[in-house]
């Protein structure tokens, strides 16, 4: 698509999307002087003037209820989805596999559990280590002093262990276990399962001119005293302030424009408000929508120069998907009935959490995962407690029916799995040639598939929570799945951790990017999401976005003082 010719303002750099690399990149670069236009697909929201953190479930007819923009819940800070009207998304044949899209300023960063989990050294070497995947051009010693500008600008909580894969961070005190984490880890302790306190982006000490947490434990709405991460309000506000960042919201970008030189001249755009089509000029495009949005960027920026999309010469951008492997498992602790009223204030979301502990050599699979943990006294909203017929004589109507939810309040408690896949060839995502988008932007089309590895380490996270439950005196809700039921596997996209698919990489034919997430065949585009990561790790991946994000706008602003950009 050619240039508008009509006049319009110049920027050094264009940044597509807000979320943990948009916003990351937005605060560094501003700091560094450059002036900064970012697009956001969604209106603006910033949760410490918008967040319904202190309402009450029942101060609404909803009482919480899920809407179709809110899937996890009607005071869930996130807006979007796996369906958004007017936004399909195609699936090959025999292809399961749902994309989460946010469609607001901070994007998922607004919604997430916040776990803050560094990479580990050999989450940088894995192939050298089990011969699977690629390693990455880049090492943990490479992006720790990023790790450590990210802790102390954003906060972090935990406490130092010690585990060589499982990196410490610059810690603010972490809470204490409130009772039911107690047991849980009582039950680990036992069985031998590393136990630790949790690592979140809560502060607990005041940080940059923010309140430490107060516990109200609803974190999930976005933090209205801003004591935990969100891009618009710990990122993107500061960078407002300093006069150097502006903000198109409701920005649908199209593509990445390219002049005569093969190089990137800025980003075409939809402005949803009116659905005109508009173009911003900037001298560095850096694209942080997310990995598969990205993708679709690149791969629809066609033009003579580029057939194929820019930064896809060799066909590399869409390829080796990866999402979090995840199961749950939930069970009835009978200790639990009839406890004394306690206190469980705190953070919203477990204060443990157990990372890898064992030996891949010694298993049917190669990779590991962590477990997060949840259950106590948490606030009842719609759907509370729901199935309450499963706890031993409970049911009914009337007074009995309210007494037994007296009863079991809080005897429930939950572990959910989340594992590191193998990227495989057979999983991808790539332009759908016959469906568009309301706004006639050709859609992605997605290919996945789990292999063996992800199965069997699914199945040992099954019989780990099982052995859990019941070493606390309890009993699992559901019986373990069978082989045929892919013992319980959730379905690719449904933990919302898609990465790759815009890889990093010293071999341009292998990879779509440099070591400094730059594209290998158009040097002024960057990528600042989850798309350049060569492997997943078992580990959540924002504080990796967030440090490679940092990473990458320092090498940009080096290039831009050398004049190479």
């Amino acid at each position: 698509m050619n240039n508008p010719a009509q006049a319009q303002e110049d920027f050094d750099v264009c940044i597509v999307g807000s979320g943990a690399g948009g916003g990351m990149a937005a605060y560094a670069l501003t700091r560094a002087g450059a002036r900064v236009v970012m697009l956001e697909a969604g209106p603006e929201w910033f949760a410490t003037r918008d967040s319904p953190m202190f309402q009450w479930p029942y101060m609404t007819e909803r009482r919480g209820a899920a809407t179709p923009v809110r899937e996890f819940g009607e005071f869930d800070a996130c807006d979007g989805g796996w369906e958004i009207e007017g936004e399909p998304y195609t699936r090959a044949p025999g292809t399961q596999f749902d994309w989460w899209r946010a469609r607001m300023l901070g994007g998922r960063t607004n919604h997430w559990g916040r776990i803050s989990l560094r990479f580990g050294p050999d989450d940088f070497r894995a192939k050298s280590i089990d011969g699977l995947g690629d390693d990455w051009p880049i090492s943990y010693g490479d992006i720790a002093p990023y790790y450590d500008r990210v802790d102390r600008l954003v906060g972090i909580l935990g406490s130092v262990e010690g585990l060589h894969n499982h990196p410490d961070g610059v810690f603010q005190p972490a809470p204490r276990p409130r009772c039911y984490e107690l047991m849980v880890k009582e039950a680990a302790d036992r069985l031998k399962i590393t136990c630790i306190p949790n690592r979140l982006s809560i502060i607990t000490r005041p940080l940059n001119g923010r309140p430490a947490c107060h516990y109200c434990a609803q974190c999930h709405r976005g933090c209205v005293t801003n004591s935990n991460f969100s891009s618009p309000s710990v990122l993107i506000e500061p960078a407002l302030k300093t006069g150097r960042l502006k903000l198109v919201s409701n920005a649908m970008a199209r593509e990445v424009t390219v002049g005569r030189d093969g190089l990137a001249t800025g980003v075409s755009y939809i402005d949803k408000n009116d659905g005109s089509d508009r173009h911003v000029r900037a001298r560095v495009v850096v694209l942080a929508a997310g990995s598969c949005e990205s993708s679709r960027l690149l791969l629809n920026s066609r033009s003579a120069l580029f057939p194929q999309g820019i930064a896809n010469s060799t066909g590399a951008v869409g390829k080796y998907l990866t999402d979090t492997t995840g199961t749950d498992v939930s069970g009835f602790i009978p200790r639990m009935v009839d406890h004394v009223p306690h206190n469980e204030d705190g953070t919203g979301g477990a204060h443990i959490y157990m990372p890898w502990w064992l030996d891949n050599r010694k298993l049917d699979f190669p990779r590991g995962y962590h477990i997060e943990v949840w259950g106590g006294l948490r606030m009842p909203s719609y759907g509370f407690m729901g199935g309450i017929q499963r706890f031993p004589g409970a049911g009914g109507y009337g007074k009995k029916l309210k007494d037994d939810y007296r009863r079991f309040y809080g005897a429930v408690v939950g572990f959910a799995g989340r594992g590191e896949m193998i990227p495989n060839e057979k999983s991808y995502c790539e332009i759908d040639p016959n469906v568009v988008d309301q706004w006639g932007i050709p859609v992605l089309r997605f290919h996945f598939e789990w292999t063996d590895h992800e199965y069997n380490q699914v199945k040992h996270m099954q019989e780990t929570f099982r052995s859990l439950i019941r070493e606390m005196g309890g009993e699992p809700f559901s019986p373990m799945p069978t082989r045929e039921q892919g013992y319980g596997i959730a379905t690719g996209g449904r933990i919302i951790h898609e990465l790759g698919t815009v890889r990093m990489g010293d071999d341009p034919n292998r990879s779509a990017l440099n070591r400094n997430c730059q594209a290998h065949d158009v040097k002024n585009v960057f990528v600042a999401d989850g798309g350049p990561f060569v492997s997943q790790a078992d580990k959540n991946p924002t504080w990796t976005i967030l440090a490679l994000a940092w990473r990458t706008s320092d090498y940009i602003t080096e290039q831009r003082k050398r004049g190479a950009l």
